[in-house]
Parts: structure tokens; sequence; C-alpha cells
């Protein structure tokens, strides 16, 4: 508080001795939080409500994936676009991969020590 100044410092006591005196009405709230020093104010203009958006949590139903016996279990809308999109890029990676050229250091140093023996004549030609 001694960070207000004189007048400043004045309402807030005034402001608070009213809101001690009346915590139910929401103008009391308006009237505290506007006088604050801002290094303790929110963002938000709005009062903090606690619980969120209520219940998140599905209860199991004890069927499996929720479908009881005999009926007939329907598709929702990205099970097959994703379906189809996995699957088919699994397969063309696999494609790629196996026709993909080999540049390993190894087969490299194999070419090199060949064609290098060939050259001064200790390999045959093949």
């Amino acid at each position: 508080m001694s960070a207000l100044r004189p007048a400043a410092r004045a309402a807030v006591r005034t402001t608070t001795t009213t809101a001690t005196t009346s915590l139910t009405t929401s103008s009391s709230y308006a009237s505290t939080t506007a006088l604050v020093p801002a290094r303790f104010r929110y963002f938000s203009a709005t009062p903090r409500r606690a619980g969120g958006g209520g219940m998140q949590y599905d209860p199991p139903s004890g069927w499996l994936w929720g479908v009881r016996p005999g009926e007939k279990y329907q598709n929702e809308g990205w099970e097959g676009p994703f379906f189809y999109g996995f699957w088919g890029s699994m397969i063309v990676f696999a494609v790629a991969y196996a026709w993909k050229p080999d540049t390993s250091i190894q087969t490299w140093a194999l070419e090199e020590a060949r064609r290098r023996l060939e050259a001064e004549g200790i390999l045959e030609d093949e």
C-alpha cells in the first residue's frame, strides 16, 4: 500500500471497508479490482470461476468399444481417411526404402578399393 499515491491509498481504504461489508455483490468486486495496483491485477477483467467446463470423464459402459452385442459398429468420419492415409503412406515408405540408392561409406570404400586394385593390375577386371 505504500507504493500508492495518497489519494489512491485513501480510495483503497474506503473500497476495502465497503468490500468487506458487502462481499456477495458483484459491484464490490469491480470496485476493488479497479483500484488495485497493476502488479496485482490479472489480465482478465472477469472473476475466475472454479470447476471449468463440466464433467470430462466418460464412465465405462462395460462393452468393448461401447458397442453392445448385436449392434453394428458405425464408423466415425475420420476413421476411413485415417486408415487409408496411414497404411497408404506406410506402403509408399516401404517401397521407397526398398529401392533407395545405397549411399553408405562402406559401399563407396569397397568400390574405391576395387577400382584402385584394378588400376594397379592386382585384381582382374570383371
